[in-house]
């Protein structure tokens, strides 16, 4: 055994096995978090979360000594340590290291998810010892398959780690996940340790909340700030026009129809924007090749478009290609390729989504570009923690984004704005502060309840309507559910038009015709929506899924996997597409949603805006576009006076984030007025600004309307929602019926207590 090194404190009070392993990582210290982790974890029996940022060695700090505790006392059958992780990939990278680190202690490591075979998970269950690494999906599947091995499997469970926290506190994935905890543990009839690990949240107080939501005070917090990247000098924001060949040729080939006008308008738009994405494509190859970076494109059509783009680039150049795409829909094999290679010595570069977010092992990176402006401010944090790992090297932030050209005598304020632009600043500037998102308010999540219920009925062949309400709602995340609520959502889901559950003589509720349905088929486990996907297929090869919600033809083209290719069949019976080589192409629609903003992001939206900083990270051609969108912002006098007349037309610079302002887009229609909600007011929202027409002539200004508002108290959520909107948005909305519906809504995607206040307040400001 090697002798206990003095450098490494806490190092004796770890088993021998972890302490070789130690030795032989050739460890010269222990970073801070870690040594408070070991006495944390090793002198008391709370709950806590280990906070630091991407790669401050958050997974050590836990299992050190939480494997040494397992060493320490007698084996039991049972799971002793179970790490629960959001993603399939994370767990085969956490699989790898936690193998390495229990490699000398004779502790089985067992990966438990989807694409896991079932030879191991029989051998798991058979002779259940050691670490589990699961997903929440699987852990769901145990309940509803194995629900009577559930008490066996996990009876020595000494701890509950669950990896990338701060992704889960405010979702249906994290409210999922905290009900399976809370079931775990009433199957075991014991509390077991909560061990979370997170990046750092604005708020940890909501991270202690979400951990142990009955006692969230005694969680104790590990926090170590001295990780984060030093962006100040490390930050560039480039900005692009997508102007292309046609627009010196305006004039030239004019047509007398009116249609083939459109669709000679249409193209020469699509020129101009793919001028623009050339352009970028073309910064990046220059500046990224040879090193190993990360590009978040923003949506996975993104990704296709500029891995082919870049791909182009190198074949012109008669370079091998260091540019691929990574994205959920690809095959899991090719993932897995470029992870791997990312992590080799050969300069990489992933385009990607949010897939590469998280805390994956991909090595280290030079630098990461975001095209466009991100989802969150935590969303970027997360993703620049994947630079700057080198010692003695910045993290490094390169910034894109595009902006339409805009002609003399063009009426559009809101391109003139330049809002995609001013947002990327707004969000820089946030970061910068080290501000980020807190989660969100606690909503009633009746989807997820739909869920859980019937989940809870499969795994005990029948349960009480009592038994289910103590399980989740007294005891599970749903405590905002009152007894009256959860009756009522009873009856709906026993009722004859929905059918998910029936009550049998002995008063048991048990599935009905279509939640047997549902509860039987592989897509239950996840309580998000889970599409109908097509295989799609080049000589026998499978390079990935599509969602059919797109135009998919045979004889048409697609990008796909970063290459062009040719559709020859599609097999509607057998959800698959078959694909050749081809030489042009264009990405598929993937679907997807515009993510909401938080207030605090739209109030800096408006600052920048109403400012007269410059940001030393933009370029040239950035600074010019933020002086446009300053001197537009203040043409239309919005910084004086929020609502601007634009002629029977108002545009509202509400300085809110998405939430609110979509509620008052809503109230001000129950008053008459149309707030379109099409896709590029849906972006408008997303910066805090709303556009309000007027289609009746005899309405009043959009400020009498707000004057009624402002004296009113909170409008009802029937009175705002007609019934037009398109509310389903969760996997089981659909089964909830209009009352449900409402109220599910109106608990987490509007704000009605705020609409008084807003409302006095951009009146105000209008005086």
């Amino acid at each position: 055994m090697p002798p206990s090194n003095s450098e490494l404190k806490g190092y004796d009070r770890l088993a021998k096995p972890v302490q070789r392993w130690l030795w032989d990582q050739k460890w010269k210290n222990l970073r801070p978090i870690q040594e408070q982790a070991i006495a944390a974890l090793l002198d008391r029996e709370g709950d806590i979360i280990i906070s630091a940022a991407t790669a401050g060695g958050k997974t050590e700090a836990a299992f050190l000594p939480l494997i040494s505790q397992v060493l320490q006392q007698p084996s039991k059958p049972g799971f002793a340590l179970v790490y629960v992780g959001p993603l399939r990939a994370l767990i085969n990278d956490q699989f790898a290291r936690m193998q390495d680190l229990c490699a000398q202690t004779e502790l089985p490591v067992y990966p438990w998810h989807g694409d896991i075979p079932q030879n191991i998970k029989a051998r798991a269950r058979k002779n259940p010892r050691g670490v589990v690494l699961i997903t929440p999906e699987s852990l769901e599947a145990l309940f509803v398959l194995r629900g009577q091995e559930i008490a066996s499997l996990f009876a020595t469970t000494q701890a509950i780690v669950i990896d990338e926290l701060h992704v889960m506190l405010d979702n249906e994935r994290g409210v999922h996940l905290r009900s399976l905890l809370t079931r775990l543990e009433l199957a075991v009839e014991h509390k077991i340790r909560r061990v979370g690990l997170s990046a750092t949240l604005g708020d940890m107080h909501l991270a202690r909340q979400f951990l142990r939501p009955e006692a969230p005070d005694d969680v104790e917090l590990i926090e170590d700030r001295s990780g984060q990247p030093q962006l100040k000098v490390q930050v560039q924001v480039r900005g692009y026009i997508s102007r292309g060949e046609y627009a010196k040729d305006k004039d030239q080939n004019k047509v007398k129809d009116k249609d083939q006008d459109k669709v000679k308008d249409k193209v020469k738009d699509k020129v101009k924007e793919c001028a623009a994405e050339r352009a970028v494509a073309e910064h990046l190859f220059k500046n990224l090749r040879g090193t190993n970076n990360l590009i978040f494109a923003g949506s996975r059509k993104k990704v296709e478009q500029y891995a082919d783009a870049l791909r182009h680039c190198s074949e012109r150049l008669q370079l091998a290609n260091e540019f691929f795409p990574h994205h959920a829909n690809l095959h899991r094999e090719q993932r897995n390729s470029l992870e791997k290679r990312l992590k080799s010595k050969v300069p990489t570069t992933a385009v990607c989504t949010s897939t590469l977010e998280l805390g994956i092992d991909i090595g280290a990176i030079e630098c990461v570009a975001h095209i466009g402006s991100p989802a969150a401010v935590a969303a970027l944090r997360q993703r620049l923690g994947r630079s700057g790992r080198r010692a003695g090297q910045p993290a490094l932030l390169r910034m894109y984004a595009i902006e339409q050209e805009l002609g003399a005598e063009s009426e559009d304020w809101y391109g003139r704005l330049r809002l995609g632009l001013v947002r990327a600043i707004a969000m820089v500037e946030l970061l910068l502060a080290k501000w980020c998102e807190p989660p969100n308010k606690q909503a009633l999540n009746l989807s997820t309840l739909v869920h859980q219920i019937l989940s809870i009925i499969a795994e005990r062949g029948g349960a009480s309507a009592q038994r289910i309400y103590t399980t989740l709602c007294r005891r599970g995340p749903f405590h905002t559910v009152s007894k009256e609520l959860y009756q009522q959502l009873l009856r709906r889901m026993a009722a004859r038009e929905v059918e998910l559950i029936e009550q049998a003589a002995n008063n048991l509720l048990m599935p009905g015709r279509v939640g047997e349905r549902l509860v039987n088929h592989y897509t239950f486990y996840a309580v998000f929506q889970t599409p109908d996907e097509y295989r799609i297929v080049a000589a026998g090869k499978q390079l990935g899924t599509l969602a059919r919600n797109g135009i998919v033809r045979v004889g048409g083209t697609i990008i796909f996997s970063g290459r062009r290719w040719f559709v020859t069949a599609i097999h509607n019976e057998n959800k698959v597409i078959e694909v050749t080589a081809a030489k042009t192409g264009q990405p598929p629609v993937f679907g997807g949603e515009i993510p909401p903003t938080h207030d605090q992001v739209a109030a800096k939206i408006s600052q920048v805006l109403a400012g007269t900083t410059g940001y030393r990270y933009l370029d040239t051609q950035a600074t010019a576009l933020l002086q446009e969108a300053r001197k537009e912002f203040k043409c239309l006098r919005l910084f004086q006076n929020p609502i601007c007349d634009l002629g029977r037309s108002w545009l509202i610079a509400t300085g809110v984030g998405t939430v609110k302002t979509s509620t008052l887009a809503f109230t001000l229609e129950s008053h008459g007025y149309q707030c379109p909600q099409d896709k590029t007011h849906l972006m408008l929202m997303a910066t805090g600004f709303l556009k309000v027409g007027c289609g009746d002539k005899n309405l009043p200004p959009v400020s009498e309307a707000l004057a009624k508002i402002a004296n009113s108290p909170p409008p009802a959520v029937g009175s705002i929602l007609s019934g037009n909107e398109s509310l389903q948005q969760e996997k089981y909305h659909r089964y909830l019926g209009r009352d449900l519906l409402l109220a599910d809504v109106a608990s987490s995607r509007i704000d009605l207590n705020a609409m008084p206040e807003l409302a006095r307040r951009l009146l105000n400001r209008n005086q």
